[in-house]
């Protein structure tokens, strides 16, 4: 299940990423420090007060002349409406009301998306300062400092009591498949192949898809629903804010999906692009099959696929529990396979461990290898359980966390494998100290 989107929006240099930066700053969950892959700051996980949701700025945008300006304000807004869960509106108490902010303001009413006003530098609390941005017409403001931390508590109870009253909305049950990867690999085609007839424009003009497009269909009595994004381009190679614009719905795909598909050009091979976008999806947690498209234009042997197969694992080292699959989507070939494949990887994403098998196999582990010391010290691990699926997330409790090395605990991920399957999907494992009283 995805974590609920909290967009923040407003005009530049009110302080959205500084504000950011402090809910996110000593929050920010990042699993592996993984060398080569860039992780996009735009996207954060948050917590408040046991409730976590994903946090998005979307103020982080290069303007190149002030004409341009408001239409980058209204385009923020806008992918706002589309994708947030709850919205939180930026302002300025020292600027005061900005036409801008009436027209973005607008916009978030028409849309019915929860809202909660924040009026930021606001360094002392005045009241009086509050009492235009009321004219807005998106209910009570809330006067905050982002810099000093001034009044935030205050709006983020109100964020995630908004989100808990979203929840209470009638959920799809259907199981969400992005099919992600640079622009031209020929995802448009293998929706199309998978659906049965041409939904999507399919071209050999690179950024022909510009929105992530949801189209639902029953497979093997079960629904599915298939998002075709645009193609995610390298930074420096998004010059037009259209394109970045798509890049931010199709990052935005990945994160409301179960299982990602990520189409790579069997041509062209595994590029640098190609595993920055594999980062993503397994920084987010999601199952994934790499389809290599195009298999059809390959001249090949008999070793071709062990090849292909051998240089993947090479180039994601950090996530090879990868499944990969040879298709063209052009002629259909093996397309037929991806579907039971992604069924296949959710129920391994889905897999518990009961808490006693897990112990059990915990302590085979251990027995086998023991944890090396460190200035004397050994790591004890007294018990484990599994807290959470897709992804499989398990805990560790130990004598002392800091004799967890990353070597060990890639190890203990290694045993579970071998034990059970969970192929396709990243596995999480926490580690915390076991009080003395527990």
């Amino acid at each position: 299940m995805a974590k609920p989107l909290v967009a923040i929006v407003g005009r530049p240099n009110v302080g959205k990423s500084t504000f950011f930066n402090k809910v996110v700053g000593k929050k920010l969950s990042i699993v592996e420090n993984i060398p080569g892959v860039t992780r996009d700051r735009l996207y954060a996980d948050a917590e408040w007060c046991g409730h976590h949701f994903t946090l998005v700025d979307t103020g982080g945008l290069e303007l190149k002349s002030t004409d341009e300006m408001w239409h980058h304000i209204k385009k923020q807004a806008e992918i706002a409406i589309e994708t947030a869960d709850v919205i939180i509106f930026f302002t300025d108490s020292k600027m005061g009301l900005n036409g801008g902010d009436e027209d973005v303001a607008l916009k978030l009413r028409k849309s019915g998306k929860p809202v909660v006003l924040a009026v930021n530098k606001l360094d002392e609390y005045k009241p009086e300062k509050l009492y235009d941005f009321y004219s807005l017409g998106l209910g009570e403001p809330f006067g905050i400092s982002s810099e000093h931390g001034l009044g935030i508590g205050d709006l983020l109870d109100e964020v995630v009591s908004l989100i808990d009253s979203a929840k209470e909305a009638e959920e799809d049950n259907s199981i969400k498949i992005a099919v992600v990867g640079k622009p031209n690999a020929g995802k448009s085609s293998l929706c199309n192949k998978l659906l049965g007839y041409d939904r999507t424009i399919v071209s050999n003009i690179a950024g022909t898809t510009r929105d992530a497009i949801d189209t639902k269909f029953i497979f093997e009595d079960q629904e599915f629903t298939l998002i075709d994004t645009a193609g995610i381009r390298k930074k420096k190679a998004v010059e037009e804010d259209l394109e970045y614009y798509s890049v931010l719905r199709a990052l935005g795909a990945i994160r409301r999906a179960d299982i990602c598909i990520v189409m790579v050009d069997a041509k062209e091979g595994l590029t640098e692009q190609d595993v920055k976008i594999c980062g993503y999806v397994h920084d987010q947690g999601k199952p994934c099959i790499i389809a290599m498209n195009k298999w059809d234009l390959v001249e090949k042997d008999t070793n071709t696929a062990s090849q292909y197969d051998v240089k993947i694992k090479e180039d994601l080292k950090f996530m090879d529990y990868i499944k990969t699959i040879y298709v063209s989507a052009l002629t259909g070939q093996r397309t037929d396979k991806i579907l039971k494949q992604c069924i296949s990887i959710l129920e391994n994403a889905n897999r518990r461990i009961p808490t006693g098998q897990l112990n059990d196999l915990i302590l085979d582990c251990v027995r086998v290898s023991e944890p090396p010391s460190v200035n004397g010290k050994r790591l004890k691990i007294t018990y484990a359980t599994q807290v959470s699926v897709a992804p499989p997330t398990f805990v560790l409790f130990v004598n002392e966390s800091a004799l967890m090395h990353f070597s060990y605990k890639r190890y203990i991920e290694n045993c579970i494998r071998r034990a059970y399957d969970f192929t396709g999907t990243p596995i999480r494992i926490a580690v915390r100290e076991k009080e003395e009283d527990e």
